[in-house]
C-alpha cells in the first residue's frame, strides 16, 4: 500500500481511510517523521534532541553545585597556561540551596484531592436532595407536628431539626461541606489508592524538582490488564513532542520518550519480534546520534523510542428502516460510501484516535504500532481524546524553555569567578616583615665586647618588642641608623579582599532579586531591626514570585488524578485490576464503583482543596481565636473549622457557627429567663399560698384567740358572775350584818341614848335634888365635874391647855 504525504510536513497524509492508518507502515512514517524532526543532522552539527538535552543536563549540574570549571579555567588562564595557579576549582553550590528551597517547599505544600459528580443522573440527584433539605427548611414545624401527632417522620433529609440549616446560604454551605455521593467518596478513595500505590509523594517530588530546575515536568499515567493504573516519571531531556506554544502542551498532537532498553527488555516486551531482528539489534546497538548521557552510556542498551500519535477517525453508520417502521443502525468501515438509497442513510461523524508506537532508533525496526484500547476521552465530549502524558512548562515562549536555574547561572559563573579570585589573592598575600639597617647594627656595642648582629636583634625584637639603638656614631656624628629595627606592614590585599567580598554579596543578591527568593524565604538571617510584619511581607512576596512553579505542579497533579479517574472504569472491566481496587478500598465503595461500571452515567470533575499557607491560616486562626474568646463559638466549632482547608468556606462556617450560636444562648437565655418566670411565678404562687396558708393559720389563730378570749370573757363573766354572786351574797351578808350590826348599834344607840337619857336624867333629878338642898341648906356651890376624867385608859389630861 502507497503511503500519501503532505507535501509541507515529514508525516504522512492523515485524510487517509483508518485501514491505512493501522498498518505498520503508515506507523514506521510517522516514527521516521518523529526521528527526522529530533534526531537529524547528527551529533556534530547538534540536533534537536541532543541540544534539549544538553541544555538540561547542563541546568542539572549548575542546580547540583557541579557545572564544568572548564570555562572557569579559560578565565584565568594566559594562553591556556595554569601553571602559576594553585586553586581549588570545585564550584561554589550557591544555586543548590536556592533550588532546595523552591522545590521542597512545593512538596511540602499539602491537598486534599475531590471528586464532583457532574453527570446528569448525580446532578439529578444532588439537585433532589437539595430539594428536600429545602422542604424540610421550611416545612419543619409541620413536620414536627405530623410526627408529634401520628408518630411517623415524613422528612426528606433525615437530619434532625435542631442541625437543619435556617437560611439559604447555610444550606449553600451545608451542600459544600456536609453532602456527599457514595460515587464521591469512594472515587477520591481510589484516586487515593492508586497514587499511594505508585507512590506518587516521591514522583512529586521529582516532577518539583524538574519544574525549578528545566522548567517543565511531565509524567505519564497508563492502564494494562497486569498492573492495572500505572504513574510514571518521564525526563524531559528524553522527551519528544510536536512544536506548541501552550505551556501546558494541550495542543500537540504527537509526544514520547526515548528509552535505554537492554535485548532481554525488548524480547519480554515485545515477544512477537523475531529472534533474526533482535539478533540484528544486538549487533547495531543504536549510534551515537541517539545516545544521550555518554559519559556513563551502557553499551549493551539500545535507544527505543515510545511515542503516541493522535489523529482522527471516521465512525460511520448505516441507517436503516424496517419494515415495521423502526430504525436499525449498523456500523460500517469509514470507506463505506453507497449511493443515495430510500431505505437506509449513511451517518458519520469525526472523532480522536490515539494510536501507540515504539520503534528502535536509526533501524527500520517498529517495534509496535496500534490503536489505542483504553483511550481517554472526557465526559462531556467523547469525541476527543487525551494523551496518556501530562506536561507543563510555566514560563514557555515560542518553544523556548525557562527555569529558576536558567536565570541564575550567569550570577552563580560571577560567583564563582570571584570566589576563585578571592583564592588568588589570599594565595598572593605576604605576612608583615621588618626591615634591618645594617649599618645601624654595626655602631652598636652591647657592653660585652660584642656587636649587635641582625640575629641578636631580631630575636631582641620579635621576644621582647625592644630594639637596641644609637642616636649618635661612634666618632660622634647623628646616626641616621638609630633604629636598626623597624616593621614592614603589607596591606596591599585587604581592600581586594573587601572588594571581592562585596561583589559576591552583590552577585548573591542578584540571584535573589531574579528568583524571588528573599532573605525572608533561604533562611537568611533577618536585620534584627527589621519589624515581624515586614518579614511576612517578604515572604509573601516571595511566594507570589515563584506562585508560578507552584501552580505548574498542582496543574500536574490535578491532570494525573483526572486521568486516574477516568482509568478507573477500564480497570474495573478486567477481574485482576478490580479486585486490586476491592482489596484497596473498602466493599462499600467497591460497589458504587461497580454501579459507575454498569451505568456508565459517572463523570466527575476533580479539583485540589488546597491547605491554605501560614499567613492564611495565622488569620483563620485569629478568627477563631477572637470568636473562642467572646464566647461566640466553642471549642468543638473551632476543631471542626481548623478542619476546612477552604478558607473562604471556613470563614462562611465561622460566621454560621457563631450565629447558631447566639440563636443558642438567647435560646437558653429566653429559656433561663422562662424558668426564671416560672420560677418567680411559681415562687410568687407559693408565696400566695403561703401567704393564704399563713392568713388562714393567723384567721384560725385570731379565731382562736377570739374564740378563746371569748371563752375566757365568758370565763371571766361566769367568774365575775360567780365572783359577784358571792360577792353580793358576802355582801348581802355583809349587809344583813351591817343591817342587824347597825340594828343593833342602833338598838344600842338608843339604848345607850335612852341609858344616857335615863342617867341625865337621873343625873339631873340628883343634882336638882341637890341643888334643892344647897338652896335649903344654903349650902356652898357645887361642883359638878367628874373626879375621874379618864375614860378607861384614856385621859382627858391630854385634852388640858398648854
Amino acid at each position: 500500500m502507497n503511503i500519501n504525504y503532505n507535501s509541507n510536513s515529514a508525516f504522512p497524509d492523515q485524510v487517509v481511510p483508518m485501514e491505512e492508518k493501522m498498518t505498520i507502515k503508515y506507523g514506521k512514517q510517522v516514527a521516521d517523521a518523529i526521528q527526522s524532526e529530533w534526531f537529524a543532522q547528527g551529533r556534530t552539527n547538534g540536533n534537536r534532541y541532543l541540544t534539549t538535552f544538553n541544555n538540561f543536563h547542563t541546568r542539572r549540574l549548575y542546580a547540583r553545585g557541579e557545572q564544568p570549571v572548564q570555562k572557569y579555567k579559560d578565565e584565568l588562564s594566559i594562553n591556556g597556561d595554569l601553571s602559576y595557579l594553585n586553586l581549588d576549582w570545585q564550584p561554589v553550590p550557591i544555586l543548590s540551596k536556592f533550588v532546595d528551597i523552591l522545590a521542597n517547599g512545593i512538596s511540602a505544600k499539602d491537598y486534599d484531592i475531590k471528586a464532583y459528580a457532574q453527570d446528569p443522573e448525580s446532578i439529578k440527584k444532588r439537585t433532589k436532595y437539595a430539594e428536600g433539605l429545602a422542604k424540610d427548611m421550611f416545612a419543619m414545624e409541620i413536620q414536627q407536628q405530623v410526627k408529634a401527632s401520628t408518630g411517623v417522620d415524613i422528612s426528606n433529609t433525615n437530619i434532625p431539626p435542631e442541625n437543619l440549616p435556617k437560611t439559604i446560604e447555610e444550606m449553600e454551605l451545608h451542600l459544600q461541606l456536609s453532602y456527599k455521593q457514595s460515587i464521591e467518596i469512594a472515587e477520591e478513595e481510589a484516586i487515593s489508592q492508586v497514587l499511594a500505590q505508585n507512590k506518587f509523594e516521591l514522583l512529586k517530588r521529582r516532577i518539583n524538582l524538574d519544574l525549578v530546575t528545566l522548567g517543565i515536568a511531565a509524567t505519564k499515567t497508563s492502564f494494562n490488564t497486569s498492573n492495572g493504573i500505572t504513574l510514571d516519571y518521564v525526563d524531559p531531556a528524553h522527551m519528544v513532542y510536536s512544536y506548541t506554544e501552550d505551556p501546558n502542551f494541550e495542543d500537540i498532537y504527537y509526544v514520547g520518550e526515548v528509552k535505554a532498553l537492554t535485548i532481554s527488555e525488548i524480547k519480554k516486551q515485545f515477544p512477537q519480534i523475531s529472534n533474526k531482528e533482535l539478533s540484528e539489534l544486538q549487533k547495531y546497538n543504536s549510534n551515537n546520534n541517539y545516545i544521550y548521557g555518554w559519559g556513563a552510556y551502557d553499551e549493551n542498551t539500545v535507544q527505543v523510542l515510545y511515542f503516541e500519535y493522535k489523529t482522527y477517525m471516521d465512525q460511520v453508520f448505516k441507517l436503516k428502516q424496517t419494515d415495521s417502521g423502526l430504525e436499525k443502525i449498523l456500523e460500517k468501515p469509514d470507506t463505506f460510501n453507497p449511493p443515495a438509497n430510500d431505505n437506509f442513510d449513511r451517518v458519520s461523524r469525526s472523532i480522536e484516535v490515539l494510536f501507540h508506537g515504539v520503534k528502535v532508533l536509526g533501524t527500520n525496526t517498529m517495534l509496535k504500532w496500534e490503536l489505542a484500547e483504553n483511550m481517554t476521552r472526557p465526559f462531556a465530549d467523547t469525541t476527543k481524546v487525551e494523551m496518556n502524558y501530562a506536561i507543563s512548562a510555566p514560563r514557555m515562549y515560542k518553544g523556548r524553555i525557562e527555569s529558576l536555574v536558567t536565570k541564575t547561572m550567569g550570577f552563580a559563573d560571577m560567583i564563582q569567578l570571584t570566589h576563585l579570585k578571592l583564592q588568588q589573592v589570599l594565595s598572593r598575600m605576604v605576612p608583615d616583615g621588618v626591615f634591618l639597617d645594617m649599618d645601624g647594627l654595626a655602631e652598636v656595642d652591647l657592653g660585652n665586647g660584642t656587636n649587635y648582629n641582625p640575629a641578636e636583634a631580631l630575636n631582641m625584637y620579635f621576644q621582647t618588642g625592644s630594639v637596641v639603638g644609637r642616636s649618635l656614631t661612634q666618632d660622634g656624628e647623628l646616626n641616621r641608623g638609630k633604629v636598626p629595627v623597624q616593621e614592614l606592614a603589607s596591606s596591599a590585599g585587604q581592600a581586594k579582599i573587601s572588594a571581592l567580598i562585596s561583589t559576591y554579596n552583590y552577585y548573591l543578591q542578584m540571584i535573589r532579586d531574579v528568583t524571588g527568593l528573599n532573605e525572608a524565604r533561604d533562611g537568611s538571617l533577618p536585620d534584627k531591626d527589621t519589624l515581624v510584619g515586614l518579614q511576612k511581607i517578604a515572604a509573601q512576596q516571595s511566594n507570589i514570585a515563584t506562585k508560578h512553579v507552584n501552580n505548574a505542579s498542582l496543574y500536574l497533579t490535578l491532570r494525573i488524578c483526572e486521568n486516574i479517574s477516568k482509568k478507573i472504569a477500564d480497570a474495573l472491566e478486567f477481574p485482576l485490576t478490580a479486585n486490586s481496587l476491592m482489596e484497596s478500598i473498602s466493599v462499600y465503595n467497591t460497589q458504587t464503583l461497580n454501579e459507575i461500571k454498569n451505568l456508565s452515567l459517572h463523570d466527575f470533575g476533580i479539583f485540589l482543596e488546597l491547605e491554605p499557607d501560614e499567613e492564611e491560616k495565622a488569620k483563620l486562626e485569629q478568627n477563631i481565636q477572637v470568636a473562642l474568646q467572646s464566647g461566640g463559638i466553642e471549642l468543638e466549632d473551632a476543631i471542626d473549622l481548623r478542619q476546612i482547608k477552604n478558607l473562604k468556606l471556613a470563614n462562611q462556617m465561622l460566621k454560621q457557627r457563631r450565629r447558631l450560636k447566639q440563636e443558642r444562648d438567647q435560646k437558653v437565655q429566653q429559656a433561663n429567663m422562662q424558668a426564671q418566670a416560672d420560677a418567680n411565678a411559681l415562687l410568687a404562687e407559693k408565696t400566695a399560698m403561703a401567704e393564704v396558708q399563713k392568713q388562714q393559720v393567723l384567721t384560725e389563730q385570731k379565731v382562736n384567740i377570739e374564740q378563746a378570749k371569748s371563752q375566757f370573757e365568758i370565763q371571766r363573766m361566769q367568774t365575775e358572775a360567780e365572783i359577784k354572786r358571792m360577792l353580793m351574797a358576802e355582801e348581802f351578808n355583809y349587809n344583813v350584818e351591817l343591817a342587824r350590826a347597825n340594828r343593833q348599834t342602833e338598838s344600842l344607840k338608843e339604848k345607850e341614848i335612852e341609858d344616857r337619857k335615863d342617867k341625865r336624867i337621873k343625873m339631873e333629878g340628883t343634882q336638882q335634888s341637890e341643888m334643892i338642898q344647897q338652896r335649903q341648906t344654903d349650902g356652898p356651890p357645887k361642883n359638878f365635874e367628874s373626879s375621874n376624867d379618864s375614860i378607861g385608859d384614856f385621859g382627858l389630861e391630854a385634852f388640858s391647855p398648854k
